[in-house]
């Protein structure tokens, strides 16, 4: 899994395969590429799958085919379902407090390069002279910029 995956990322993408529909744990780590980019260890598969099944979110059953060895099945429980739900919620809220981050760094970032741009000592929008390294104390919206060093900003407790 990347670094900044949420925690317990490979349970909401299990229990999400699993809404779709019931199967074998070799078919979840096949499908699992479909819905996260990491790497999927079989392993860690199948141990997801029983700790799923420990908490009582997912319920499996051995299935017996003529053309091979008896397999397991699983599937989502009323209880699995619930914690999907949850999931849902707590990865939507990540992904907003995400994207505020990204939208923060875009302008920073931009900011950064047309400061750069910009010789020492040059007025900024505002009619204020930029010094080096100064990042601007409010956005285009107008909202308070994250305190940078140089930029008189404070740290929520600095006095």
């Amino acid at each position: 899994m990347r670094d900044c995956e949420p925690r317990n990322f490979l349970q909401a993408c299990l229990l999400l395969l699993l809404q779709e529909r019931p199967d074998h744990g070799y078919e979840l780590t096949e499908r699992l590429k479909s819905v996260s980019d990491a790497d999927s260890d079989s392993s860690g598969v199948y141990r997801a799958l029983r700790g799923l099944e420990q908490r009582g979110m997912v319920r499996s059953s051995w299935s017996t085919s003529s053309a091979g060895p008896a397999r397991r099945t699983y599937e989502l429980t009323p209880a699995g379902a619930a914690a999907l739900g949850r999931h849902a919620r707590s990865l939507k809220a990540t992904r907003d407090v995400l994207d505020g981050f990204l939208v923060r760094y875009e302008r920073s970032s931009d900011s950064m390069e047309s400061a750069s741009s910009a010789p020492p000592g040059a007025v900024d929008g505002r009619g204020e002279r930029e010094r080096p390294g100064q990042v601007g104390a409010l956005d285009s919206a107008g909202l308070s910029a994250w305190p940078v060093p140089g930029n008189g900003l404070r740290s929520p407790g600095e006095r």
